[in-house]
């Protein structure tokens, strides 16, 4: 079992930057595909970002590419998420999202390849 906690969301204006964190509990993080993903109101949760369990792979949304950066650290069994440049169009609920197995044998962009997720934190950006 995986339990992620995230945090780091709040209120910037356009332009403005945010740091996303996610705590993950359990002995087996540093293994795990982590990725952010995003459900703004009355729309579909979407893909952000992907990380590799090693680092060394990473994957973007073309919404968020060149602005958003996904990092993580597997000492502190937690992934991040650098969000510059940010829009209104951000404004949406981000979540955190685990899957045990390799970026290279399923679809990242899939929601429902995740296995573990977070409840959340509210990213809001005003004009």
């Amino acid at each position: 079992q995986v339990q992620l906690v995230e945090s780091g969301g709040g209120l910037v204006q356009a332009g403005g930057s945010l740091r996303l964190s996610c705590a993950a509990s359990g002995r087996t993080f540093s293994t795990y595909t982590m990725a952010w993903f995003r459900q703004a109101p009355g729309k579909e949760r979407e893909f952000a970002a992907a990380i590799r369990w090693s680092g060394d792979s990473t994957f973007y949304a073309d919404s968020v590419k060149g602005r958003f950066t996904i990092s993580r650290d597997n000492a502190k069994s937690t992934v991040y998420l650098q969000m510059n440049s940010l829009k209104p169009e951000d404004t949406a609920v981000y979540h955190c999202a685990a899957n045990p197995r390799d970026v290279y044998t399923f679809s990242v962009a899939s929601s429902a390849q995740y296995d573990y997720w977070g409840q959340g934190t509210q990213v809001t950006v005003s004009s």
